[in-house]
Parts: C-alpha cells; sequence; structure tokens
C-alpha cells in the first residue's frame, strides 16, 4: 500500500499526485479551469475535482492518474464543496454562486438530482459521521444549511457567525463546528438544540476545518495569518472542559486545504501563496517539512493505494 496526496493547483490548472514515502510530486494532470475542492471515493478507484471557474466536476481514475470524465450543468456556478456518503453511493456538491446543490451518482457518473438552497453563496459540503445529514455553510447569509440525505430534501438553516466556511462534525455526531472567517473564531454547536456551547478564537480568516479521526482535535487553516490554529476539543483544566485553541501552528502563506492521514499522525496543509504542501506532525504538533507543488494549490484529498 502507498500513500499519496492529491492537491489541486488552481492558479495552473493542474492536480499534483505527491507521493509521500518520497515526499515529492509524481505526476502532474492538467485538469478544467481552476480547480478548488476534491474528494476520493470510499474505495478509492476515482476522485472528483470541482472546478469553480471553469464550471464543471473532472473525474480522475486513480489507477491510472488520468481524467475519464467531465461533468457540465447550466447551473454549475463556481462548483465548490464536495463530499460523498459513507456507502460511496452519492456525491454532493455545492454550487457557490447558484447556491443550489447537486447530486451524484457515483456509479453513473450521472446527476440525478438539483435543488436550491434558497441562500446566498452555499459553498461547502459536510457529511455527518452516520451520513444521514449535510450541512452546508452559506457566506453571505451567515448560516448552515441542514439537507437529510436519504430524501434529499433541505429541513433546516441556523444562524452561525459571519462568513462561514470551515464545518465539520465531531466524530461523535453531536457537535457541529463551524469556523466564520469574518469573526476569526469557531462556533461550537450543539446539534440536538442548535445552541453555541462555545465560541473560541483561532487565526485570522480560518477557511478550512478539520478533525483528528479520534475527535481530539480540531484543525483550522488560517488563510491571512498563515498558521493552523490547533483546537483540544475537551481541555479539562480547573475543573472545567472546554473546547480550547493550544496552539498556533506557522505554515506557508495563504493556509488552505487540510487533509489528515487514516491513521491520524499526520496533517496536510495546502500554502496557496508558497506553492508548497506543509506536513504536521500531529504528536508534536509541529511543522516537520515542507513539499514543493504547482501554482496557488488549495484543495487536497489523502489518498491510499
Amino acid at each position: 500500500m502507498n500513500d499519496y496526496l492529491i492537491v489541486l493547483n488552481k492558479d495552473q490548472d493542474t492536480l499534483s499526485v505527491v507521493d509521500l514515502k518520497s515526499k515529492s510530486v509524481m505526476k502532474t494532470i492538467a485538469t478544467s479551469h481552476n480547480p478548488h475542492e476534491v474528494v476520493v471515493t470510499k474505495d478509492g478507484k476515482k476522485t472528483y475535482i470541482a472546478c469553480s471557474l471553469g464550471n464543471k466536476l473532472d473525474i480522475m481514475d486513480n489507477s491510472s492518474f488520468e481524467i475519464i470524465k467531465t461533468i457540465e450543468h447550466p447551473d454549475f456556478k463556481f462548483p465548490h464543496g464536495v463530499d460523498i456518503t459513507q456507502d460511496g453511493k452519492k456525491l454532493f456538491l455545492a454550487s457557490t454562486f447558484s447556491s443550489k446543490i447537486f447530486v451524484i451518482n457515483t456509479e453513473t457518473d450521472e446527476i440525478e438530482n438539483v435543488f436550491p438552497t434558497y441562500q446566498k453563496y452555499s459553498h461547502m459540503i459536510s457529511f455527518s459521521p452516520d451520513s444521514q445529514t449535510v450541512y452546508v455553510p452559506n457566506i453571505a447569509s451567515h448560516n448552515i444549511t441542514e439537507i437529510d440525505v436519504e430524501s434529499e430534501k433541505v429541513v433546516n438553516h441556523f444562524p452561525v457567525g459571519k462568513g462561514p466556511e470551515g464545518v465539520a462534525v465531531h466524530p461523535n455526531g453531536k457537535l457541529l463546528y463551524v469556523a466564520n472567517q469574518e469573526e476569526n473564531n469557531v462556533m461550537v454547536i450543539d446539534l440536538k438544540t442548535y445552541e453555541v456551547l462555545n465560541k473560541v478564537g483561532v487565526g485570522d480568516c480560518p477557511v478550512r476545518l478539520v478533525f483528528t479521526p479520534d475527535g481530539n482535535y480540531a484543525l483550522t487553516a488560517n488563510r491571512h495569518s498563515h498558521d493552523v490554529s490547533v483546537i483540544q476539543t475537551e481541555q479539562h483544566i480547573n475543573g472545567i472542559t472546554r473546547p480550547w485553541e493550544i496552539k498556533r501552528i506557522p505554515v506557508g502563506r495563504w493556509a488552505g486545504g487540510i487533509a489528515i492521514n487514516s491513521e491520524g499522525s499526520e496533517a496536510y496543509v495546502a500554502n496557496n501563496k508558497t506553492n508548497d504542501i506543509s506536513i504536521i506532525n500531529l504528536k508534536t504538533l509541529k511543522e516537520e517539512d515542507r513539499i514543493d507543488v504547482g501554482i496557488h494549490p488549495d484543495g487536497i484529498s489523502f489518498l491510499t493505494l
């Protein structure tokens, strides 16, 4: 088994396949215009690439690392966030400027459903751990849209901070963490009551948020302060348990996409303006290395073959 990173170079219209053993780019592949976000199928066989300014969704065969199909639609207007259900059968895509959600069958690679969020700038896709619910941050509406996966219908909207972008459900399925890029904080929300339980200060302009597999840490990529905030989700201090930023790790310029390996031992951060990937050791919480990639890397995904 070999470990790779799929890195999107958004201002080069390419994708870098990084071999993590040699810590080098083993292949560079042309994509449609302005690739932004990426997801690998659960079986590792295919990669989906949302090309935002090209208004296309590219599909790559991971056995050959070649683009095998491109999906288009009139309402692909800055297609961006993508993620796949736990059973691997459906891909959900958020189109930012049309504020519509697309549901794609991953076996046929055909669009099966399209529906609006009725909000402004629906940007990312984040599933609950059981894949029953999708959470979509709406950047200009300052809220989150909740979608039932089985019925493929919007069931709720709830307010958060200004400019929400990074969003993820804690592995326990009970808490939603939302990175508000205009407020420089992370909100922790109870998914039963929608109550904001905590606000955690982070770096300047947090744009991505991911959890370690064990749920001990949430990481935010802070674009304007060029660092990664490490939030310990249950810090025990003075008889109080709370989520708290315990470290801010300097990385390259304009930190963007974050991926974590399956063991939870390393995080990989795409640095848009230094054209490289930071490797963070999640035991020491230190940057250990950098890997050069293409121009303005952003979307990133971990792959094992």
